[in-house]
This record gives C-alpha cells, sequence and structure tokens, in this order.
C-alpha cells in the first residue's frame, strides 16, 4: 500500500477547501469491494491522531476562544453535564448518525435526495432503538447493489437500485459543478445543528455562528477525509476528536475537582 506523508495530505485538504471536488481517492485504496472498503478506514490510526491532534490545536488556540467570547458576550451557556457525561452518544451515537447525515453522500451523491432526509429524520429523533433500526435499514439499501454484484454471474453488468445511489453521466456533469455548494453546505449544516448545545438565551444571531466555529472547522477536516478517506475514517475521526475534550474533564473531575467547580 503506498503511504502519504501527511504535509501532503495536509496541502490536499488546502486545496480541496478552496476548491471542493468529489474524487479522486488518496493512494492506498483498491476500486474493488467500494462500499465496504468506504466504510474501512485506509490509514493508519496514528495518521487519525495526528488529524486530531491538530483540530484540538487549532480549537483550544484559536476557535475556541472565539466561541467562549461569544458565548460570554451574548449569554449563552453550554448544555453539556459534566457530571454526566454523554460518553457513547459522543464516541458511537454522533460519529455514525452525523457522518452518515452530513457526509455520506459527498461520494455517494445519487442517494443524496433520499438518503439526507431520512438520516436528518434519526438525527433529530435522537439516540434509541427505532432510530438504530432505521440506520441499518438504510445502509442495506446502500449495500445491496454490492451483495447483489456477488452473485452475479461471470461477465454480467453489476447491479444497481435504480435511483437510489446510481447517477447517469449527465447528471454526474452536474454535480461537479455545484458540488463546492454542497461540500461547504454539509459543514456549515454540521456546525449549525451544534448550536442545540447551548441555551442560547437572548444571545443576538449576529454572534452564532462564532459558537460554532470549531464544529465548523472541524466538519471541513471530516467532510475532506470522507472523500479522500472514507466514511470509516471520518466516523473513526469524528470518535477521536469527540473523545478528547470528554478525556480532559473526566480527568479534571478524577484529580482536580476544585477546577470543575
Amino acid at each position: 500500500m503506498q503511504k502519504v506523508r501527511y504535509r501532503r495530505e495536509l496541502t490536499d485538504f488546502l486545496r480541496f477547501v478552496w476548491r471542493p471536488r468529489p474524487g479522486p481517492r488518496l493512494p492506498g485504496r483498491h476500486a474493488r469491494n467500494g462500499v465496504f472498503e468506504d466504510f474501512l478506514p485506509a490509514l493508519s490510526v496514528w495518521r487519525i491522531l495526528q488529524w486530531a491532534l491538530l483540530l484540538w490545536a487549532i480549537n483550544l488556540f484559536i476557535f475556541g476562544p472565539m466561541a467562549v467570547g461569544a458565548a460570554q458576550a451574548g449569554g449563552a451557556e453550554h448544555r453539556l453535564n459534566i457530571h454526566s457525561l454523554p460518553w457513547l452518544q459522543a464516541l458511537i451515537w454522533a460519529p455514525i448518525v452525523e457522518e452518515l447525515t452530513f457526509r455520506f453522500c459527498l461520494r455517494r451523491v445519487g442517494a443524496l435526495w433520499w438518503f439526507v432526509p431520512l438520516m436528518a429524520g434519526i438525527l433529530i429523533s435522537g439516540p434509541g432503538f427505532a432510530s438504530g433500526a432505521l440506520v441499518v435499514v438504510a445502509l442495506l439499501l446502500v449495500w445491496a447493489p454490492t451483495w447483489s454484484a456477488r452473485h452475479r454471474p461471470a461477465g454480467a453488468p453489476t447491479p444497481r437500485l435504480a435511483g437510489v445511489c446510481s447517477l447517469s453521466w449527465v447528471q454526474r456533469l452536474r454535480v461537479r459543478r455545484f458540488y463546492p455548494w454542497l461540500f461547504h453546505a454539509s459543514a456549515l449544516a454540521f456546525a449549525a445543528v451544534h448550536l442545540y448545545n447551548f441555551n442560547l438565551n437572548q444571545m443576538p444571531l449576529s454572534l452564532m455562528p462564532l459558537l460554532v466555529l470549531p464544529q465548523w472547522i472541524t466538519g471541513l477536516v471530516l467532510g475532506w477525509i470522507r472523500v479522500r478517506r472514507g466514511i470509516g475514517a471520518s466516523m473513526l475521526l469524528h470518535a477521536v476528536f469527540n473523545a478528547g475534550p470528554l478525556l480532559v474533564v473526566l480527568l479534571i473531575l478524577s484529580y482536580a475537582p476544585d477546577l470543575a467547580g
């Protein structure tokens, strides 16, 4: 497997954000079993940690203070209860459901019209048995063509679910034209959803975007890594990124409870 240096990935990310496009993948992936490989991270755990460290540093020293200043100026309060940390929601539910909602269709635009509304409904309903079952159903619909292909006769064309994920050639050309709007809209929507993490009180509308600057830059990185490496890689980075702040809070509660007060 050909490895890509982190510096090259960082350069590719900056170029991608300036001019988003739906492909190609970075080296290290194969064309076979594309659906399955999409959910298998095509990079090392260390590379995931490198991106998480970069995001933590940017948010700690740049966007985090801006968000805190906006919250103090506007009177917003974070909903997080530090004495009841949402580990399962932060490490499992959010990385899976939010990545599927906001970034899965960045590579499978043909499913945009039905997959995003379905996942948005699941996201709004919150964790639960019924919503979890709907996630499984949505993924089964996406994987169905690949499973069918394993049993097709040799030489037969790869089957597709008509209208579910496939695009005509003309539609693909159109997608390339509006793709930058799609990519940046997904990052902005991802950030906007996180306004729910705050009790906004009487905060002015002009200050609200500052509250979610950390989520916006994180959404850009997650979107890039989803397109370049796969949805599994973005889910893993999302989980690792969420684990950092929760671990810091846990350590403070355990060894310096006075700071928590």
